[in-house]
């Protein structure tokens, strides 16, 4: 699956609250999100309108790596429509 070119910071926060991750807080131009599930796990989401290829994949990867499954199951997960 390829990734998405047009995804914002606030849009992949958004998503990731399907796996229990919440914005627990936001400085200048980053949000962190958090998670319980699994354990404690935290990521960093620069909140810009269009996420770099590079950033995003490295995101998910980390996503990913906490959830025990690969980045493009994940993005499958995240990224299908309907």
């Amino acid at each position: 699956m390829r990734l998405p070119r047009d995804l914002s910071g606030h849009e992949l926060a958004r998503l990731l609250e399907r796996l229990g991750y919440r914005v627990t807080r936001q400085s200048g131009s980053h949000m962190r999100l958090s998670t319980q599930r699994g354990g404690q796990h935290h990521v960093t989401i620069p909140d810009v309108a269009a996420l770099r290829v590079g950033t995003l994949a490295a995101i998910l990867d980390e996503v990913a790596r906490h959830s025990g499954e690969d980045r493009m199951t994940l993005a499958e997960r995240l990224f299908r429509r309907g």
